[in-house]
């Protein structure tokens, strides 16, 4: 399915910007037979643009195309969430990481190019939300990842299966 919406965003963005602007939008709306007014539109639009920027880039695209989780695959996320957040506070940050993920045998940590905490740090930006990497994922961040991770996968039961054995649920 990703491939399907992408080969689909980049056949309507015209100038290969990497993003859709109003008219591209338009445009691809009305090349694929949505026949919606102007006003229907910008409504539309402003739904796929989450960041307020004026146009769509392809992150937007796609969290606003991709079919919501079963509520299995939410609760086995939400395990998954509540074991790195070890503090219990709602939010994961690089305190709740020590003593639940190893970095010694990370490539850069073993080079000494990176501290434990910026590897620490760079697992965490993985989750956090694209326009606000401030080091903490909230639990709507890491749905929203995994929400990106579930659009790919066919069936609850390997989804279920690739969380317990990525996370030792």
């Amino acid at each position: 399915m990703f491939h399907v919406f992408h080969r689909l965003f980049r056949h309507i963005d015209d100038n290969n910007s990497r993003t859709l602007d109003f008219n591209e939008f338009l445009r691809g709306l009305h090349h694929y037979s949505l026949m919606i007014n102007k006003e229907e539109a910008k409504e539309l639009f402003q739904i796929f643009d989450k960041d307020g920027s004026g146009t769509i880039d392809f992150d937007e695209f796609i969290v606003t195309l991709r079919p919501p989780m079963s509520n299995a695959r939410k609760e086995v996320v939400l395990q998954a969430f509540q074991k790195l957040d070890k503090t219990g506070d709602g939010v994961i940050t690089i305190d709740d990481l020590r003593g639940v993920y190893n970095v010694k045998y990370h490539p850069k940590y073993l080079n000494g190019d990176w501290t434990e905490d910026q590897v620490f740090r760079h697992f965490l930006d993985n989750f956090d939300s694209p326009y606000d990497k401030d080091g903490k994922v909230t639990i709507e961040e890491f749905m929203n990842y995994y929400a990106g991770v579930s659009a790919s996968i066919d069936t609850d039961v390997y989804f279920i299966l690739m969380m317990k054995n990525a996370w030792k649920l």
